[in-house]
């Protein structure tokens, strides 16, 4: 690591020092769980729609002393059940386990000779099986801040994506405008709207407004006449229009302004 960042090669010594640190976390660390449990494996999956990983954990004398992920393509629907029975084939067979109890988090349709599959619910095996699933959230976690660092456009599309999903939006919401309304001590009402495209502020976007029709600390009314002067001005000129606005306030700026629903934006 060291002799490639003295070489300038940053990039490929970062890697190092991940992977540095990688093994130095599942490999090199032996964590005492429990004095009673001894020769057990630990399997979960974690999974989403393309891929599944699948966390493998060995006790040996009340103590973790293995612990490894492995990662699945998914490529033809395959179901966490599926995965996971053949990675507890795969990764006993890399290990040459002969633990004769397996900790699952449900049935599994394996028959392996003189091997009993547990459930736990409750206990130091269940405190195993959790410590095994976040094992495998981690490395998922892990995995997707790499490709993102690689390939900034992917988190976008993630959060975008996230954002759809949460407000059951019909598109991503690429153009984003938010609004919010300030005044001093009653007077000198003003309001700003900052605009994100693609998850990044879009600062030559963003405008200020002063309020000219109000009097008064009035928010509701503010807002109105903010959120119809901006976007007036955007259907008058043919510009587009935003795939999310939000306001910040609460069901009354929402009412005051229901009479943009024509145009369907969404509020949060």
């Amino acid at each position: 690591m060291l002799k490639l960042s003295e070489e300038l090669r940053f990039e490929e010594a970062e890697e190092v020092k991940r992977k540095y640190i990688m093994l130095d976390s599942f490999v090199t660390h032996s964590e005492v769980v429990s004095h009673t449990i001894n020769n057990v494996d630990v399997f979960s999956i974690t999974s989403d729609e393309k891929l599944a990983f699948i966390n493998y954990i060995h006790v040996s004398n009340g103590s973790i002393n293995q612990s490894f992920t492995i990662e699945y393509k998914k490529k033809l629907n395959e179901s966490d059940e599926e995965l996971l029975q053949l990675g507890i084939i795969e990764l006993r067979q890399r290990f040459k386990s002969d633990a004769k109890e397996i900790i699952v988090p449900e049935e599994v349709d394996v028959e392996l000779e003189n091997v009993a599959f547990t459930i736990p619910q409750r206990g130091d095996k269940k405190k195993l099986l959790d410590l095994s699933i976040m094992n495998g959230k981690q490395y998922k976690l892990d995995r997707l801040k790499q490709a993102e660092k690689l390939n900034p456009e992917q988190k976008q599309t993630r959060l975008m994506k996230e954002l759809q999903d949460k407000l059951h939006l019909p598109k991503l919401p690429y153009h984003i405008e938010c609004f919010d309304n300030s005044n001093i001590s009653g007077s000198d009402a003003v309001a700003s709207c900052v605009v994100f495209k693609a998850m990044k502020p879009s600062k030559k976007d963003y405008k200020h407004f002063n309020i000219k029709t109000v009097e008064g600390p009035d928010d509701y009314a503010s807002m109105k006449e903010v959120v119809h002067r901006r976007y007036t001005r955007l259907i008058d000129e043919e510009q587009p229009l935003p795939d999310l606005i939000i306001a910040d306030g609460g069901k009354g700026q929402m009412e005051v302004n229901c009479f943009m629903v024509s145009h369907r934006f969404t509020w949060l």
